[in-house]
């Protein structure tokens, strides 16, 4: 009998000894990055339209970086020669171990994972998604406090084209952990938006799917569109506030589009920096009924 129990707590030693790390937190997003062919444009927009802090951006010293708060921006980037039609550079997600994620993804065979960076008080690394998009993971010293002046100190979500749900669900969902949120369309039964929040977080990633079961087909892609599907969004707690404000200090002269009601129940205005990128304005909560589904999981604060 006692061997028959030393050998039990031998085996379960073992099993607990091999059992799988588990997946170090992803807390929210980090930024997007994004490329400008005018970069002096896009500071006039982002510093003096959306009152974004601009500093030097450690990845990229011919880009900047425009806060929000001190863990949350847009990264501006000059375009390089021979770009195409879509700005869009890579969507970046926080967590507090970059290393321990990095090794993670490796031993999951996560593709394009890179070599960890670190300065600027910030380590980070990149992979690639289902679909081949840059994904970045970031940690930060940095506080999270507002930048002052800023129409928001919070990116809500950001979201970018995605042809095959299933293929990226494989990445985002099945093996990061993100969880579902909510899902629509102007023409229902189609999916047009598809949300999931960061595993450890409540700012999500939003596909906006392009092809077969959207209303958006491959053949009608252009730079103008691209800017509306990749986009970021900025959290308000009142959009009349936010938008008079704007209105008031004349900021409103550019292309834009609302206040009005999103099918998701939440008040929502458009800002498009000079290349054509889609900033969204959204309040934090529904104030209707959603349409096409119901909200899965608790919305974020402001």
């Amino acid at each position: 009998m006692r061997h028959t129990r030393a050998a039990m707590v031998v085996a379960a030693f073992f099993s607990v000894g091999a059992r799988a790390p588990e997946r170090p937190p992803i807390t929210g997003v980090s930024h997007l990055a994004v490329y400008s062919r005018d970069l002096a444009a896009s500071e006039r927009f982002y510093a003096g339209v959306l009152g974004a802090r601009k500093v030097a951006d450690p990845e990229n010293g011919a880009g900047a970086r425009y806060q929000f708060s001190g863990t949350q921006f847009v990264e501006v980037l000059p375009a390089p020669a021979g770009l195409g039609a879509s700005l869009f550079a890579h969507a970046a997600y926080r967590t507090p171990d970059a290393s321990a994620l990095r090794s993670w993804l490796l031993a999951r065979g996560a593709r394009g994972v890179g070599a960890l960076e670190q300065g600027a008080g910030e380590r980070r690394f990149a992979a690639r998604d289902a679909e081949g998009n840059e994904v970045q993971f970031v940690e930060t010293e940095a506080s999270a406090a507002a930048v002052p002046g800023a129409v928001s100190g919070r990116i809500i979500h950001i979201g970018h084209a995605v042809r095959d749900r299933a293929k990226e669900d494989g990445f985002y969902r099945t093996l990061l952990g993100f969880r579902p949120y909510w899902f629509g369309s102007f023409e229902p039964p189609k999916v047009d938006w598809v949300s999931q929040q960061t595993p450890e977080g409540r700012d999500w990633l939003e596909y906006m799917m392009v092809g077969q079961g959207s209303r958006v087909s491959e053949a009608s892609l252009d730079a103008r569109q691209l800017g509306v599907l990749n986009h970021l969004s900025l959290g308000v707690r009142n959009m009349q506030t936010a938008a008079t404000e704007l209105y008031r200090g004349k900021k409103m002269t550019g292309r834009h589009d609302g206040p009005q009601m999103g099918l998701d129940g939440k008040w929502q205005a458009n800002l498009y920096d000079p290349d054509g990128t889609r900033v969204e304005l959204m309040e934090f909560h529904a104030v209707t009924e959603p349409c096409c589904s119901p909200f899965t999981a608790p919305d974020p604060e402001g």
